[in-house]
């Protein structure tokens, strides 16, 4: 039986959400289980609502901000219903196992709508009719699987447009929800099962290294029973494997390409936030962490670099990615921020290897490429060395760049060793 949850801000858009219940209703199988939630600031009464934002405050809200809600400003009302309709969707989740997910609604229900559904394990279909979908949807989205449909028209009242496009969200979600309950049946199937599953590898991976991940991919896939997840470190990609190896979905990772910290340090544009390498090693499974990508820092057009960065060394990856050279000071730092990480979060140091490709961290680090900078490459490489001195970190020193595939063999095989570890 599909269960699907569906989130309004009725006191401003009960007419609209009342029209998506409906093609819900009229879509889905006699079957299916629709929880409507009221997360709006005022209470609204209607029999087609499940749990009303009475309800909703009353059981899940700060009982000292219950009585002045109406009286907070409207980012504070936003935050506080978010806890409020995130706690619930944590506990209607354990007692009516949800499969999917869907609201609708301008600026702030969006943002309300998807802070709630990142919660929500990956996989689980989740989808927004919005005003914003065709803008910066990286804030919305995060590193979660949230569909967004653009609204096209502001989702105020209704037209016939805005009836075919709710209803088109409305047949998504119907059919995602029931496709999802349906995978889950499978899977619950073949985990009761005698067969072996396969081991879950994460990979990272960017445009520079891709010659070694694809090597690597295809030397695990053929030759151990292993399935690869490969995450493009563009900030979210990271976030998204450190969040799957918290969620237990990941059983080892190599992470080949550790490029967003050097945009977390440095201030580029794909940084994956303070806690990036932070998840595997908490969870003591076998992990590799390499150097790829480390020799640049990610912006947009090179006209958005910004000005104290103009005298750098630019390269333009595409016409939208421009990159810039680290330093040995940037690099120093990169290495003091990976053992740093490694030496407080390790808690199972047997299980981690660095792997230092002194040829080169990258397709354009290489010798004569145009990234080429030996002198801040080994400062990278010669903190990571001294700063884990008599960790009992194994120290993996090769002298091919990273796109070698012997290489890309090697660190594969050395992670499957990792992993027959007890």
């Amino acid at each position: 039986m599909p269960h699907i949850v569906l989130l309004g801000t009725l006191d401003t858009k009960l007419h609209e959400i009342l029209h998506l219940h409906s093609r819900l209703e009229a879509l889905s199988s006699p079957e299916t289980s629709i929880t409507l939630i009221d997360c709006g600031r005022k209470p609204v009464e209607h029999p087609a609502i499940s749990i009303t934002q009475d309800e909703l405050v009353k059981k899940f809200g700060e009982e000292k901000k219950q009585g002045a809600l109406k009286d907070l400003p409207r980012g504070e009302i936003i935050k506080y219903m978010i806890r409020c309709t995130t706690l619930c969707i944590k506990e209607l989740h354990i007692k009516q196992p949800i499969h999917g997910i869907i609201s609708a609604g301008g600026s702030g229900g969006t943002s309300l709508a998807s802070a709630v559904m990142r919660t929500l394990p990956i996989g689980l279909p989740k989808l927004i009719t919005s005003t914003v979908a065709s803008g910066d949807t990286g804030p919305i989205v995060s590193e979660t699987d949230i569909t967004l449909m653009y609204s096209v028209v502001d989702i105020a009242g209704t037209n016939d447009l805005l009836r075919m496009i709710m209803n088109n969200a409305a047949a998504a979600m119907v059919g995602m929800s029931a496709a999802y309950e349906q995978q889950l049946q499978h899977q619950q199937k073949q985990n009761q099962s005698k067969e072996a599953r396969r081991l879950r590898v994460g990979i990272t991976m960017f445009g520079v290294t891709t010659p070694c991940v694809d090597k690597i991919r295809e030397h695990l896939e053929s030759n151990y029973a292993v399935e690869t997840y490969v995450f493009h470190a563009t900030g979210h990609g990271g976030k998204a494997m450190e969040r799957l190896v918290s969620e237990g979905r990941l059983d080892a990772v190599l992470d080949l390409t550790t490029t967003e910290i050097c945009d977390f340090l440095i201030g580029g544009n794909m940084s994956a936030g303070p806690d990036r390498l932070e998840a595997a090693l908490k969870a003591g499974i076998p992990t590799i962490v390499s150097l790829g990508a480390t020799d640049m820092v990610n912006f947009g057009p090179k006209a958005t670099v910004p000005e104290k960065y103009h005298h750098r060394k630019l390269f333009e990856h595409n016409p939208t990615v421009t990159l810039m050279r680290t330093t040995k000071d940037e690099c120093k730092a990169v290495g003091e921020f990976i053992a740093d990480k490694i030496k407080r979060f390790a808690t199972n140091p047997r299980k981690v290897q660095i792997t230092l490709p002194k040829g080169g961290v990258s397709m354009i680090a290489t010798t004569g490429g145009v990234f080429e900078d030996r002198d801040a490459d080994d400062t990278l490489i010669g903190t990571l060395i001294s700063r884990l001195e008599g960790s009992g970190i194994t120290i993996v020193h090769d002298e091919r760049d990273i796109n070698d595939e012997g290489f890309a063999v090697d660190i594969a095989n050395q992670l499957m060793q990792l992993t027959s570890l007890k």
